[in-house]
């Protein structure tokens, strides 16, 4: 039975903790706080993020991540984003000398501009053939009650993905592979700033044909930047593009999505992020996602409209005509 480290009790990373229980792996939760490692030890449920759904029995959770990492063959993040450096440099130690780390973040570091991997093999001195990443259309809750999904694995070493894939894979979730881990990346960190620009859409009560411009024009903006940096064109049409980028935009259970309709409907940044109580990556990533394609020379109009609502220097009024303002631009299909 292969042994799996999840590093984070969350929402997600206890719903992909559960798929991998489920899969057959022994999986081990490290969670922060001592109640929550109990209640899932003792009731098998996360009732903080997952009230109310039962998980496998084979996943275990622990306070101590050395305990947690311990004869791991993979050992899989899920925290937010821009905590990933702090704290996976005092996670490195730990973390057995051939496990895969699983990246299961979407966003881009302040200041640097890394992708998570990128982070990863920074801090941990690890070769890029062991870092994995999962991206796709996958709203935690959902999977946690195993409703059929579907996810990218993405590696540059393809044994890697294949093992990944095997130990993920169960009757409601079926895992691709891919080797173009830049592009899941990108999709995954940049349709959480789209989902923010869909949230203010739907807060300030525009209309169906509003956002899905938005989401057609954010999907071109992320694949202008993928090709920018060396993407698969075809990866954005697929799980980790398209699939995600729906996903977050359009659902209800979308923290991104949501956090942007708060605004949407007048509520201070700060009046938000209390209001959404979780992590919504693309508020932290945004303007990283913006400082890349400037550095690319790379044209992204919504994202740069969310930075600037983000910081108080446009209204939600005012992103919408300054969008519709730009100049006329021709459609080009490979965007």
């Amino acid at each position: 039975m292969t042994r799996i480290a999840v590093l984070s009790a969350g929402s997600w990373g206890t719903s992909m903790g559960a798929v991998l229980a489920d899969a057959g792996n022994r999986v081990t939760l490290h969670a922060r706080r001592p109640d929550l490692a109990a209640a899932i030890n003792t009731r098998h449920e996360n009732p903080y993020y997952l009230p109310g759904i039962t998980l496998p029995d084979a996943m275990t959770a622990t306070t101590d991540a050395a305990e947690a990492t311990d004869s791991t063959e993979f050992v899989v993040v899920s925290i937010p984003a821009q905590t990933l450096r702090e704290n996976l440099t005092r996670w490195a130690p730990l973390i057995p000398r051939d496990a895969v780390i699983v990246s299961l973040m979407k966003g881009i570091e302040i200041g640097t501009g890394m992708r998570m991997s990128e982070v990863i093999t920074e801090v941990t001195r690890i070769p890029s053939s062991r870092v994995a990443v999962l991206s796709g259309p996958n709203l935690a809750r959902e999977i946690a009650e195993r409703q059929p999904a579907a996810s990218t694995i993405a590696c540059t070493d393809e044994a890697v993905a294949a093992r990944l894939q095997t130990a993920a894979q169960t009757p409601y979730f079926r895992p691709y592979t891919t080797t173009d881990v830049v592009g899941c990346e990108l999709g995954g960190a940049v349709k959480n700033v789209i989902a923010l620009a869909v949230g203010l859409a739907a807060g300030m009560q525009l209309g169906d044909n509003s956002r899905a411009v938005l989401v057609t024009r954010g999907l071109a903006e992320t694949a202008r930047l993928g090709l920018a940096l060396g993407a698969n064109p075809l990866t954005f049409s697929g799980l980790a593009g398209v699939g995600d980028l729906m996903a977050t935009c359009t659902s209800p259970l979308s923290r991104n999505r949501t956090f942007g309709e708060h605004l949407g409907r007048g509520l201070t940044l700060a009046q938000a992020t209390a209001a959404t109580s979780q992590t919504a990556e693309g508020v932290k990533s945004a303007e990283s996602v913006l400082q890349l394609a400037r550095d690319h020379g790379v044209e992204m109009p919504i994202t740069e409209v969310v930075v600037s609502v983000l910081h108080g220097q446009i209204t939600t009024s005012q992103a919408a005509t300054q969008l519709m303002e730009r100049a006329p631009k021709t459609e080009h299909y490979t965007a």
